[in-house]
């Protein structure tokens, strides 16, 4: 099997459409189009339904989706192998990172790793820090820079970077922001506007209430913290937003609870090599 086809398979799956993939592998769509076709003629087998707009994996598909990861990840781990014991940095640096730490931790390191290891190409992949933090899992990624899950998963391995230290916040005109000291069972009687459930920073938040034994009133939830500042701005409600966030629309509420710190930093599954470039970045990391 050609692997420029089992990567075209694998990113359509994951996309599930072969726009995206296109844009994703720097391709036209009638070249995905026609690497797919060339693997499933290979295969004597239909990979994908096609209806409309919509694809999805054939019962083939999904057997071979595992598979092909599995496949990937030995060749790029291969080819790490064999670059590193040469020392030289050079390749792709592939990571995967959040909206969030990309726009408010991130430029100054790229900026010197590019300005120290102009020979490195970058590939940044953009997603929720709990996807990336799956994709790791499943083999799609070599290095994730996420907020750091509370409860890790055997198989990965992480390290902080950042402490991102959160504020409670609400509008200057809130009913909590004209308080002179608010305690956690206050904060739990007024409507929250928090991250969704299941991600890492709304376990973190969660985890302090449960510790006294209180239930958040959450209402209304969202994966974009800019728009969690917006809706707090206009009175809907508190939350919990990084320090980096936090401007002149909102008001820091006098609590007297202990400020709600959430790492972030890198993430790397523990059966992966890692290429030159990943250890460089990871170093230049540390050091920021």
């Amino acid at each position: 099997m050609d692997s420029l086809a089992l990567k075209a398979f694998v990113v359509v799956a994951e996309q599930r459409s072969f726009s995206r993939a296109a844009d994703q592998l720097f391709l036209t769509q009638p070249a995905v189009s026609k690497r797919i076709v060339k693997l499933e003629e290979q295969l004597k087998t239909r990979l994908f339904d096609r209806i409309g707009r919509t694809v999805s994996l054939t019962m083939a598909g999904q057997h071979l989706l595992p598979k092909a990861r599995v496949i990937l990840q030995a060749m790029e781990d291969s080819a790490n192998e064999l670059t590193n014991l040469s020392g030289r940095v050079g390749g792709t640096l592939r990571i995967a990172t959040s909206h969030h730490i990309s726009l408010h931790r991130l430029p100054a390191p790229l900026r010197l790793f590019i300005a120290r290891y102009p020979q490195v190409e970058l590939d940044i992949q953009f997603a929720e820090s709990e996807v990336i933090y799956e994709g790791l899992l499943q083999g799609r990624w070599q290095l994730g820079i996420i907020t750091l899950n509370p409860n890790p998963h055997p198989h990965i391995e992480q390290q902080v970077i950042w402490q991102d230290q959160m504020q409670f916040v609400a509008a200057p005109d809130h009913p909590l922001s004209l308080q002179s000291a608010v305690d956690l069972n206050q904060l739990s009687s007024f409507p929250a506007l928090l991250s969704k459930s299941n991600t890492f920073t709304r376990d973190i938040v969660e985890a302090r209430f449960a510790a006294h034994q209180l239930a958040l009133n959450v209402a209304m939830s969202t994966n974009n913290l800019d728009t969690i500042r917006m809706m707090v701005s206009i009175g809907m409600g508190w939350s919990v937003l990084p320090e980096t966030l936090i401007n002149q629309d909102l008001n820091i509420i006098a609590s007297q609870a202990k400020p709600i710190v959430r790492q972030l930093g890198c993430v790397w599954h523990q059966q992966r090599s890692l290429s030159n470039a990943t250890v460089a970045f990871m170093d230049l990391l540390r050091g920021s």
